[in-house]
């Protein structure tokens, strides 16, 4: 059986409404694709298209989980922040169960939290969170929110009752010690996983070793490891 890789390893579907994302993350695939195919460009990608005919669109209930959004981001400043929570109500109100992964934004996350609270069963938040330290955060993300935001946010949805987990992929640390003080801190706030993954698509020489990650990584509590570092010990 061919191994599950990728978005696959989280969930069954994807939706996406936007083109661009202001976050800007140096490493993002969909970014590269979308310069590759001349979709876009440095530039380009940075200002958030809404593609009206997905907004508009129904969405029906789907078998399995869906990943909500994926090649895009939720920025509550950006325009598209109000057709990213029209079309996450679609698809709780047709029974789906909802994957919200993201780079969090508090205003953001408090804003799905207090307006979903009915639909609190069908959503799992999967906050990405790179590093404890705001520096390498803006080296890697620039449009993204720092460290304390996104912990904070995970804070809130974890006391509002929902399910959470957190993606520490790409690893942005350069050490074993910052990479174990950043599990520390949010395993904590954590209901269901970390997941542990490194750089994917894009060459960066200083990343910890996989196989040093998974030595002492294996077996801590709601610890995951994604394909990069499974392959790299010949786990798939």
């Amino acid at each position: 059986m061919k191994a599950t890789t990728g978005t696959k390893e989280w969930a069954d579907h994807n939706v996406n409404l936007i083109d661009g994302c202001a976050h800007d993350c140096k490493y993002c695939y969909a970014k590269r694709m979308a310069k590759r195919f001349g979709r876009a460009t440095d530039d380009s990608w940075k200002v958030m298209h809404i593609r009206e005919k997905d907004v508009k669109k129904g969405y029906v209930l789907r078998e399995g989980r869906i990943m909500f959004p994926t090649s895009h981001d939720l920025i509550p400043e950006d325009p598209s922040f109000a057709s990213c929570v029209v079309v996450l109500g679609k698809l709780l109100a047709s029974d789906n169960q909802v994957l919200v992964t993201t780079k969090p934004h508090l205003a953001a996350i408090k804003r799905i939290c207090d307006e979903f609270e009915q639909y609190r069963d069908q959503i799992q938040f999967r906050f990405t969170i790179t590093s404890m330290n705001d520096h390498v955060l803006a080296q890697w993300e620039p449009g993204a929110p720092p460290f304390a935001e996104r912990l904070e946010s995970l804070v809130y949805a974890a006391l509002s009752g929902y399910r959470t987990s957190v993606s520490i992929e790409p690893i942005l640390d350069r050490s074993l010690k910052a990479l174990a003080d950043l599990y520390e801190r949010v395993v904590v706030y954590c209901t269901e996983s970390v997941w542990l993954g490194t750089m994917n698509y894009f060459h960066d020489p200083h990343k910890l070793d996989a196989r040093l990650i998974y030595q002492h990584f294996q077996g801590k509590r709601l610890v995951r490891f994604k394909d990069s570092i499974r392959n790299a010990v010949g786990l798939v």
